[in-house]
C-alpha cells in the first residue's frame, strides 16, 4: 500500500498537483476542478488525467463527479497515515548490538 503511494508521489508533477490541491483545499470555488487544475500546469488534459488516475488509485486523492466536472481533494486520512508510517520508519530504535 505505502509503496504505491510513494510511487505516486515520486513524480514531480504529481507533487505539484498535491501542493495545488492542498493550497485550494478550503476554496469554495471550483479551484480543484480538473479544468481549473489544468490551467495551472503546462501539460495536456490526457496527461493531467493520467496523473490524477495515479493519485486516485493510490488513495491519496479522491475524485467526486459533479455533472460533467470532476473535483479532486486530498484524502487526508490516507495522507496522514502515510506520514505516520514515514515518521515511524525513520524513528531511531534500539540497535541490535545493544541487546547483547
Amino acid at each position: 500500500m505505502y509503496a504505491s503511494q510513494l510511487k505516486a508521489l515520486s513524480d514531480p508533477n504529481r507533487m505539484l498537483i498535491m501542493k495545488k490541491l492542498a493550497t485550494n483545499e478550503h476554496c469554495r470555488c471550483d479551484a480543484n476542478c480538473a479544468c481549473r487544475l489544468l490551467e495551472s500546469f503546462d501539460f495536456s488534459q490526457p496527461t493531467l488525467s493520467h496523473h490524477m488516475k495515479t493519485l486516485c488509485s493510490s488513495g491519496l486523492v479522491a475524485a467526486k463527479r459533479d455533472g460533467s466536472r470532476t473535483h479532486y481533494q486530498i484524502n487526508r486520512d490516507v495522507y496522514e497515515e502515510l506520514l505516520a508510517y514515514l515518521r515511524e520508519s525513520i524513528t531511531p530504535g534500539i540497535c541490535e548490538c545493544d541487546n547483547n
